[in-house]
């Protein structure tokens, strides 16, 4: 057996097919591409440094927190931040999409920021559905029919759930390192060693010990996570700080730890969602207009494009993004945000 890692172990479900004609990859126009080249801004990553005063409303379990900009009448976009990461991901991203009419919300995921449960009885679960249906319930809140939807890593996820199990509320897809559905089977399946070392912190979060540690060591983890996901990302004291005080958070810990103990099926989920992981586990076919971005200094486990482009059947289209690594709209908004443009020409 190769050394190589199958990410479909751990964050991702992988497919069988290995090719794709480039016609397919490049489905998207450069005729479009270009007229939206032409009307974004331009912006250097680290320009902004903050979104201003956050909004909170009470959405299904949660009271989310969560910044928007743009006209209120605009097409909405949706952006979804990673782990161990926060909102300032999007902090370029947001006034550039505002800039050229579209609303965006980018809410701070179950367990950080400002986002609260409404009642101390409430599970702190942080299984793969669960986070998608607090944007459902979010989207209700706010009243928004229908949405793009865009992220990384947790927020990838949540993205690719979105567009598989509510289609009618997805207008289309952004993700980065493409579709990230968790089958929990597949994550029982043994890898061979220098893949499960890719995946060491969620050993350590399946024991007491680890649990105990990253309380202890919680900003120390995530500098060690960001400077290895993305080994070319030059981020200041600065930046990390201001990510870092999402993660003070009464529920940080517990979710953190939750979502990946339920990954490897040593914690339960609820059985409320059993039905949505059971329509998650058969991989379902995103067919919403989709466009799927990878770094190619992504130092964290991920799928190779080939593997999963057959999962999109609408237009679709796979770019590579030089020098950027796995926080991908945070080291480069102007492609993260140009992508958000095209998918919707």
């Amino acid at each position: 057996m190769s050394d190589k890692i199958d990410p479909s172990r751990r964050g991702f479900l992988g497919t069988a097919a290995m090719t794709l004609a480039a016609t397919r990859l490049g489905m998207i126009g450069s005729a479009h591409a270009q007229s939206g080249k032409e009307n974004l801004p331009t912006v250097k990553a680290g320009t902004n440094t903050s979104f201003g005063t956050l909004k909170q409303v009470n959405a299904g379990v949660l009271n989310v927190g969560y910044a928007e900009a743009g006209p209120a009448d605009g097409p909405v976009v949706i952006l979804l931040h990673g782990w161990p990461y926060d909102i300032h991901s999007y902090v370029d991203v947001a006034p550039l999409l505002a800039s050229v009419g579209y609303r965006v919300i980018v809410p701070h995921l179950r367990g950080h920021g400002t986002t609260r449960f409404l009642s101390d009885r409430t599970f702190r679960n942080g299984q793969q559905a669960v986070v998608a249906v607090d944007i459902i319930k979010l989207m209700d809140a706010l009243k928004i029919r229908e949405a793009t939807v865009a992220g990384y890593d947790w927020g990838g996820r949540t993205a690719c759930i979105l567009a598989a199990l509510w289609p009618q509320r997805c207008k289309s897809l952004v993700s980065v390192s493409g579709y990230l559905v968790n089958n929990l089977e597949f994550n029982k399946m043994p890898l061979p060693p220098k893949a499960e070392y890719a995946w060491w912190y969620q050993y350590y979060f399946a024991t007491e010990h680890g649990e105990l540690g990253y309380e202890k060591y919680r900003d120390n983890f995530a500098k060690l996570i960001w400077q290895t996901a993305s080994p070319k990302w030059a981020f200041d004291d600065a930046t990390f700080d201001r990510s870092t005080a999402s993660f003070d958070n009464p529920d940080y810990i517990r979710i953190v730890i939750h979502n990946y103990r339920w990954r490897l099926s040593l914690a339960q989920g609820e059985s409320q969602y059993d039905n949505l992981e059971k329509q998650l586990a058969a991989a379902p076919i995103i067919t919403v207009p989709t466009i799927t971005l990878e770094g190619d200094a992504n130092g964290a486990p991920h799928p190779d494009p080939a593997s999963y482009a057959k999962k999109f059947s609408g237009k679709y289209a796979h770019k590579l993004v030089a020098g950027a690594g796995h926080n991908l709209p945070q080291e480069a908004p102007q492609v993260f945000a140009q992508a958000i443009i095209e998918v919707n020409d």
